[in-house]
C-alpha cells in the first residue's frame, strides 16, 4: 500500500525520507567534523515521519477527507522507535529521549490529545504498518513509547545544559535536512572557493602593483582564522577582505547593522570577489531579499525561487545579512533550534558593532554566548571599539583572542572644526563651491528644515534630502543617486541633506562634512564619509561639527542618549585640527566605558533587555512574537494618501494579483507562476509604503486598502513629494483607531 508524506506533488513517505538521507549524506559529507551523533540524526531521519501512515493523516492528505481529532505525526512516530532495540546497539537513556524530543517536536504544534486517544490510535497504527515496506527497517514493532523518555514534556536549559544543547543540535539538523528535502534543495553547499577567489583577486591586484600583498590587518585575521577575534581597523583598510579571509573555505555569516550597506557588500563580494556560480555561494538575508533578486537578476538568468528559497534555508556557503536574520534564536522561541544548530558550525563576523542600538547589543552578547557554546566562531570587525563591548563580552565568559588595533598614522583624512552653535543653514550655504557637500542631521525634521532653507532661502541648485521617510520606491532611486555621485570618481557635485541613514558602511566620499554632533561614535561614523580613500593634503578643515551650543543638538534625548551626547560634547570641546585614527580610537575606547555608562539610559536598556531575554521560558514564545519582540516593532508600514491617489490604478492591479485564488484545474507549474507572481505583486505594492513612527500614524490613519480578510495597509494622512518625503501638519490628525493588524 502507498503511504503519502506529501501531496504537492505526491510523494511517499519512503520516498520523502531517501530525500532526507540524501541531504544527510550532503551535510556529512561537507561537514564531517561537526559535533553531533551522526547515527542518532541518522535515525531521527528514518523515524522522524512514519507517524504519517496514520489512517486519519492519509484520509486528509490522499482523499481531503477529515476523519475527526488527528494526534500529530510527530508523537506517533515515537511508536517505532523500538527502545528496547536501541539499547541495544549501545543508546543511552539520556540519548534515547534527546532522539524521542526530536522527532516529537520537529513540527513544533501544541499536544494536545490525552493517553487514552494516543493509545487508540497506536493500537490502530498497527494495522497501517503491518502494510508498510521501507529497506531502511528490518523489522516494524509498533508500541507506546515509555514516560521516561517522552510525556509531553520539554527539554529545558535550566534542568540540564549538557542536555539541553545535544537536543538543539540534533533537533536543528533534522529540521534543516527535514526543510531541503520537502523543497527539493541541497541542505548545505561546500564552500570550496572562498580562499582561491580571494587568491584570485590578490593576483589580478598584482598584475596592476606586483608588490601587492595581505595588509597587517588581513594577514592576522588569516592567520587566526580557527579563533574568535576583535579588530578594530580604520575606513579603507580592507575590513571585508580581511572578514572573508577569516571564514576561509567554511560556512560563513557576514553581518551589518543596514540594509544599505549589506546591499552594497553582497553586489561586491558577488560580482567582483566570488563572480562564477554566485547563486550557489553567496546569498543575501533581509527582509526585502526576494525583491532585491528580482531587481539584480535577469529573466532566465537565475531561478529566484530556488536561489531565495536556498537563501532563506540557510544553504549557501556565504550569506551577508542583518543581525536580526540569524540572531532571534537567543528568545530560544519554538522552533529556534535549527539556526543555533547552524550557527554550530559557522564563522559569524560582526561588522560595525559600534552601530547597534542597546537593545540589538544584548542580542548580540548573548548570541554570541550560545554560538560560541555549541562550537560556532566569531570575529568582530569594526572601525571603532567601545570598551564596554569587551566588558560584556567578558562578563560571560566568552573567549577571545585580545583586541588588536590597525590603524595608519601616516595617512591623516579629517581635520575638524567643532562649531559652539546649532546647524547654521547661512554657514554651509557658504562651503558650497561646485564641490561634493554631506549635511548629517540628527532627526528627519532638521533634516527637512535644513533642505528647504538651502533651497528656498539660498536658492542653491543640486540640493538632495535622504532620509527614512521616503517610500521604499524613492529611497532606492536617492540611495542609487547618492552612491553614483559619492564615488569618489564621479565629476558630480551638489549637497546632500542626509540623517544617520548614511552613517555606516555606505561607500560615499564627499569632499566636505558639516553634521549635528549625535554621539562621539556616530561622529567618528559619519566622517567616515568624508575623505574616505584620500589624505588631507590642505590646510584648513574638512569636517564641521555643530554641537548645539549653550543647549542640545536635535533628537537627544529621543533619538539620541542625552548622557552619551553631553558626555561627547565635552570630550570635543577644544577640539580642532588633524585628527589621526589612532586618536580616534583612543577617544571612543576611553569614552564608553562601563564605569562612564554605568548610570546612563543607555546601559540600562541594554542590561535589562538581556536580564529580559534570559528570564524569557524555553519554547514559551511564538516565532510570530518573538519577530514582533527582537526588532523592538514601533513602527508601522502605511502609504501616504497621496501616493495611493496617484497610484491607485496600479495598487488595485496589485491587489488582483496577489488575491488570485488557485484552482483544481491548475497544473504544478501553473501554480507555482501565480504564487510567484503573488510574491512579486507584494513586493511591488510595499514599493508604495514607508515605514513610519506609532505614534506619528496614531491620529493620522484616514483609510486603508484592504489586501484579504485579515491584511490592509493604513493610508496616511500627510504632505509627501519626492523631494522631502513624509511631513506632519496638526490638521491632519484624524483621531483614527489604530489596528496591529498590518500588511
Amino acid at each position: 500500500m502507498e503511504y503519502l508524506a506529501k501531496s504537492e506533488p505526491k510523494e511517499t513517505i519512503q520516498e520523502h525520507t531517501e530525500n532526507l538521507i540524501k541531504n544527510y549524506t550532503l551535510l556529512k559529507t561537507a561537514y564531517p567534523n561537526l559535533n553531533v551523533n551522526w547515527d542518532m540524526l541518522f535515525k531521527a531521519c528514518v523515524y522522524h515521519d512514519l507517524g504519517k501512515m496514520n489512517f486519519k493523516f492519509q484520509e486528509k492528505i490522499q482523499r481531503g477527507k477529515r476523519e475527526g481529532k488527528e494526534i500529530h505525526h510527530g508523537i506517533l512516530s515515537l511508536a517505532f522507535l523500538g527502545t528496547k532495540e536501541l539499547r541495544k546497539q549501545g543508546y543511552t537513556d539520556r540519548q534515547i529521549k534527546i532522539l524521542a524530543h526530536s522527532i516529537a517536536y520537529h513540527h513544533d504544534r501544541d499536544l494536545d490529545y490525552d493517553f487514552e486517544e494516543l493509545a487508540e490510535e497506536i493500537e490502530s497504527l498497527k494495522t497501517e504498518a503491518g502494510k508498510f515496506n521501507y529497506q531502511r527497517l528490518d523489522v516494524i514493532n509498533v508500541k507506546k513509547i515509555s514516560a521516561k523518555y517522552f510525556s509531553k514534556n520539554r527539554i529545558y536549559m535550566t534542568e540540564d545544559t549538557a542536555l539541553f544543547f545535544e537536543y538543539v543540535l540534533l533537533k536543528g539538523l533534522l529540521n534543516r535536512i527535514d526543510y531541503a528535502a520537502s523543497a527539493h534543495i541541497d541542505v548545505e553547499i561546500k564552500n570550496n572557493f572562498l580562499l582561491s577567489s580571494l587568491n584570485t583577486m590578490m593576483e589580478e591586484w598584482k598584475m596592476s602593483n606586483p608588490v601587492s600583498t595581505w595588509n597587517e590587518l588581513q594577514s592576522f585575521m588569516l592567520k587566526n582564522s580557527e579563533k574568535n577575534v576583535v579588530a578594530i581597523a580604520e575606513t579603507g583598510m580592507g575590513k571585508t577582505e580581511a572578514g572573508l579571509l577569516w571564514i576561509g573555505d567554511n560556512k560563513g555569516f557576514f553581518t551589518l547593522p543596514l540594509k544599505t550597506a549589506i546591499n552594497s557588500i553582497y553586489s561586491r563580494i558577488a560580482t567582483k570577489i566570488v563572480a562564477q556560480d554566485y547563486q550557489e555561494r553567496v546569498g543575501l538575508l533581509h527582509s526585502d531579499t526576494y525583491s532585491e533578486y528580482i531587481a539584480r537578476t535577469q529573466p532566465n538568468e537565475v531561478d529566484v525561487d530556488e536561489y531565495f528559497s536556498k537563501t532563506k534555508q540557510l544553504s549557501l556557503p556565504l550569506t551577508v545579512c542583518t543581525l536580526d536574520q540569524i540572531f532571534d534564536f537567543v528568545y530560544r522561541y519554538r522552533g529556534f533550534e535549527s539556526k543555533l544548530a547552524t550557527l554550530s558550525y559557522s564563522k559569524v563576523v560582526i561588522d560595525e558593532v559600534q552601530m547597534y542600538s542597546p537593545d540589538l547589543v544584548a542580542y548580540l552578547i548573548l548570541g554570541l554566548y550560545f554560538i560560541t557554546k555549541v562550537g560556532g566562531k566569531f570575529a568582530i570587525l569594526t572601525a571603532t571599539l567601545p570598551s564596554l563591548i569587551l566588558d560584556l563580552l567578558r562578563e560571560e565568559n566568552i573567549d577571545f583572542l585580545p583586541p588588536q588595533t590597525f590603524t595608519n598614522d601616516n595617512r591623516v583624512r579629517h581635520s575638524i572644526k567643532v562649531i559652539e552653535e546649532k546647524l547654521d543653514v547661512n554657514f554651509i550655504s557658504n562651503l558650497y563651491d561646485n564641490n561634493k557637500i554631506l549635511i548629517i542631521c540628527n532627526t528627519v525634521k532638521e533634516s527637512q528644515r535644513v533642505y528647504s532653507e538651502l533651497v528656498d532661502n539660498w536658492h542653491l541648485q543640486n540640493v538632495n534630502l535622504f532620509h527614512s521617510g521616503f517610500i521604499k520606491k524613492h529611497r532606492k532611486e536617492k540611495e542609487e543617486k547618492i552612491i553614483r555621485m559619492g564615488d569618489r570618481n564621479s565629476p558630480e557635485s551638489g549637497i546632500w541633506v542626509t540623517t544617520q541613514i548614511v552613517e555606516a558602511s555606505l561607500d560615499i566620499d564627499f569632499d566636505i562634512l558639516v553634521t549635528e554632533l549625535s554621539d562621539i561614535n556616530g561622529l567618528f561614523q559619519r566622517l567616515g564619509r568624508c575623505y574616505r580613500g584620500r589624505n588631507i593634503d590642505f590646510e584648513g578643515y574638512n569636517c564641521f561639527v555643530f554641537d548645539g551650543g549653550s543647549g542640545d543638538c536635535t533628537g537627544v534625548g529621543h533619538v539620541i542618549d542625552k548622557d552619551i551626547f553631553r558626555m561627547s560634547k565635552r570630550v570635543l570641546k577644544g577640539m580642532e585640527g588633524k585628527l589621526k585614527e589612532s586618536e580616534k580610537m583612543d577617544i571612543v575606547k576611553n569614552l564608553y566605558t562601563t564605569d562612564n555608562l554605568r548610570n546612563t539610559e543607555y546601559y540600562k536598556m541594554l542590561k535589562n533587555n538581556m536580564e529580559y531575554v534570559r528570564s524569557i521560558e524555553d519554547y514559551e514564545m511564538k516565532k510570530d512574537e518573538m519577530r514582533k519582540r527582537f526588532r523592538n516593532i514601533n513602527a508601522i508600514d502605511v502609504i501616504p494618501k497621496i501616493i495611493a491617489e496617484t497610484y491607485a490604478d496600479e495598487i488595485e492591479d496589485y491587489i488582483i494579483r496577489i488575491t488570485k485564488t488557485y484552482s483544481k484545474e491548475m497544473s504544478i507549474e501553473e501554480k507555482r507562476k501565480v504564487k510567484k507572481d503573488k510574491v512579486i505583486a507584494r513586493n511591488l505594492l510595499r514599493e508604495f509604503t514607508v515605514s513610519v513612527p506609532y505614534h506619528r500614524a496614531k491620529d493620522r490613519i484616514v483609510d486603508q486598502i484592504d489586501i484579504n480578510e485579515f491584511n490592509f495597509i493604513p493610508i496616511l494622512n500627510c504632505n509627501y513629494s519626492k523631494e522631502r518625503g513624509v511631513e506632519y501638519t496638526k490638521e491632519q490628525e484624524a483621531n483614527g483607531e489604530l489596528v496591529d493588524n498590518f500588511f
